[in-house]
């Protein structure tokens, strides 16, 4: 064996190290890089949806729908606190009491914080003028729909139940209404376009 190649092998595995370290810082800068885009992209999403509201205003004489922006509204709300919520869904209630004993704050936080977007989203498409059946509004309750399965099968009438719960119980209703008047009655309504466009 030659004993210079054996001489090379610490430079070469300080070489090869530094390669990585290299791919590595750029894979770090890579996600930073996209998570801005993403944030921009949020952020320019926004912007577009408030001019479009504001020209379309501008056009039918209305005032703009005020949209409180809480970054959680949710705070300081434990998951166990929605269970009266659910009592007249006792598989769902029980369901969603083993998911929350399960989970860490990090995870109820971010729970509570996607429930914020969520809501906004919805009153940001009511205050552009969207019908509570558009695809746009069906995409989001979608969503819910979804999650809700993921704890318990959920009939049409059940999700309908749901979403009336949204303006028949207090605390639902005054949830909603914190983001904007008449939040409440749109996510019924579009609770109620998606069970019958896709629940049949």
């Amino acid at each position: 064996m030659d004993t210079r190649s054996c001489g090379r092998l610490p430079e070469i595995g300080r070489i090869l190290a530094e390669q990585v370290d290299e791919v590595e810082a750029l894979r770090g800068h890579h996600r930073r890089l996209v998570a801005e885009r993403d944030r921009l992209d949020a952020l320019a999403a926004t912007v577009s949806r408030t001019i479009a509201e504001l020209e379309q205003s501008r056009k039918d004489g209305r005032e703009v729908t005020a949209i409180n922006r809480p970054e959680n509204l949710f705070e300081g709300v434990q998951p166990s606190q929605y269970e009266e919520n659910l009592r007249d869904f006792p598989a769902l209630a029980e369901a969603g009491a083993r998911r929350a004993a399960a989970m860490s704050p990090a995870e109820v936080e971010a729970g509570q914080r996607e429930r914020t977007a969520l809501m906004i989203r919805l009153a940001e498409l009511m205050a552009a003028g969207v019908e509570p059946g558009a695809d746009a509004v069906l995409a989001e309750i979608d969503g819910q729909y979804r999650a809700l399965t993921e704890l318990s099968p959920v009939s049409a009438d059940e999700f309908r139940a749901g979403g009336r719960s949204c303006v028949d119980n207090e605390q639902w209703r005054g949830a909603y209404e914190a983001i904007a008047p008449g939040l409440a009655a749109y996510q019924r309504d579009a609770v109620e376009a998606y069970a019958t466009a896709r629940l049949g």
